[in-house]
């Protein structure tokens, strides 16, 4: 079964990198702190489901 949870974090991460590519944002802009977010919890996520 798919893991939904965890493809609704790479999505969000994903669309928020394009935006933070295109933008040229720097660190410690609201959108770079939200894909350190991201990062945690799919790290999370993964050790868990591991």
């Amino acid at each position: 079964m798919a893991d939904l949870y965890l493809k609704a974090l790479e999505s969000e991460r994903k669309k928020l990198w394009a935006t933070c590519r295109l933008k040229g944002l720097p660190k410690g802009t609201p959108e770079r702190q939200r894909i350190d977010e991201l990062d945690q919890l799919l790290r999370a996520h993964k050790a868990k489901s591991a």
